[in-house]
Parts: C-alpha cells; structure tokens; sequence
C-alpha cells in the first residue's frame, strides 16, 4: 500500500461498522474494478442522504482488504469524471489483523440530481433503496431538477390539487396512476400537480422496497 492516506489502526470500529451488515447507507465492496459501476453507488448515496463504502470487505461481512492505491484512484475517477454534477469523497484507511479497509464516505448532494454515467455512455440518476442501488424514478427526477429550477416559486392550488391531498391523505400513499385514473386527468397534469405539492412539501415521495409512492408530507 502506498503512502497518499494515513492508515489508522482501529478494529473494533471497522468491525462495528460491518456488523450492521448492508444498509440504505453502507455497501460493502471487495474490490473496486469498474469506476462506472461504482459511479451508480456514489450516485444513490448522493441523491439519498449520503452513506459509505467498505472497499475490501466481502459480501458476508469477511475482511478480504485491498493491495494498492488503484482503487483509491479509481473511486476519485468515478466521482470526478462519471459522476454529474462531480462529487466530492473522503477516504480514510484503517488497518485490521494486517488487511487494509477503505472506508469512502458520500455526502447527500445539495444538487440533484446526481447522475452516473453508464457503460452505454448515458447518464443515469440512482437512489438507494435498501441495500440496493436502483434507478430513480423519473418523477423523482422531475422533482429535483423542478426545485433546482424554481426556487421561491409560488403555486396556487386549485381543485384538482385539493383532490389528490384528500385523496392521499385518505389512502395513505397514492400513485401517479392512481390520479391519472381516479380523477381522469393526463399524466402531464399529475406529475404538475405532485411534483408541485412535493416541492412544497405537502406531499412526499418515496420507496417502499421497489415500489415508488406518494404519500401526506410530514
């Protein structure tokens, strides 16, 4: 191992760390050879609420470490280059029972979304779900780019506005779907009217497992 990063010597750390096993904010990595595919990681913790990597640790919790700078370099690539807007990470690397950890903290963007870029060379926006990194939804997508967009904006409800609350509030969670069908209008006036209530935080949107819903906001 090279000398770019300080090594610090603290097991028990790490290995608390890995005894909460994967989550919406920790993914454990073995190695790191494709700075594509770990693009789509930094992407999702980044559209999330942030998270880490623990670069050498194997899938069932097993300490395997890593050899060499190359996966330092190649998690800065993916931030940097396949990464838009770029991203900015912290490494730290700790030592335990002579194996090396990288621990790469991802901080929640203030800018989404935050895309990854494919091996097909487009862009894609990711969101952690779980201990799964999953493509995010388009309407979630819309929302970002709208708050982005229009800062400070004001928004006057009208009937169909009132509607989907009530109806949200009544069900629990709704889909766009459900709007589209239940009140008989067209998608574009859906997503308008959500991505408009969203934004001002009367609704919410959200997973539950793979399933993408709008619910009452908090």
């Amino acid at each position: 191992m090279g000398n770019l990063y300080n090594i610090v010597k603290s097991k028990h750390y790490i290995q608390r760390l890995i005894e909460e096993g994967e989550h919406e904010k920790q993914e454990f990595k073995i190695q790191i050879s494709d700075a594509r595919k770990i693009a789509r990681s930094i992407s999702a913790f980044a559209n999330n609420d942030g998270g880490r990597l623990l670069i050498g640790v194997k899938d069932n919790g097993n300490i395997a470490g890593i050899e060499s700078d190359e996966e330092i370099y190649m998690i800065e690539q993916a931030a940097s280059m396949f990464c838009r807007p770029p991203q900015s990470v912290e490494f730290k690397i700790y030592r335990v029972d002579g194996k090396n950890v990288l621990k790469v903290d991802i901080k929640p963007s203030r800018i989404r979304p935050v895309k990854a870029q494919d091996d097909d060379k487009k862009w894609r926006a990711y969101y952690r779900v779980g201990d799964e990194n999953i493509l995010a939804h388009p309407l979630h997508v819309k929302l970002w780019l709208h708050n982005r967009n229009n800062d400070g904006a004001q928004f006057t409800y009208g009937e169909i506005v009132h509607e989907i609350i009530n109806r949200a509030k009544r069900q629990g969670s709704i889909t766009i779907e459900d709007c589209m069908k239940e009140l008989h209008i067209s998608k574009q006036i859906a997503e308008q009217s959500i991505i408009a209530l969203c934004s001002v935080g009367t609704l919410a949107m959200h997973y539950e497992g793979n399933k993408f819903i709008i619910s009452p906001g908090t």
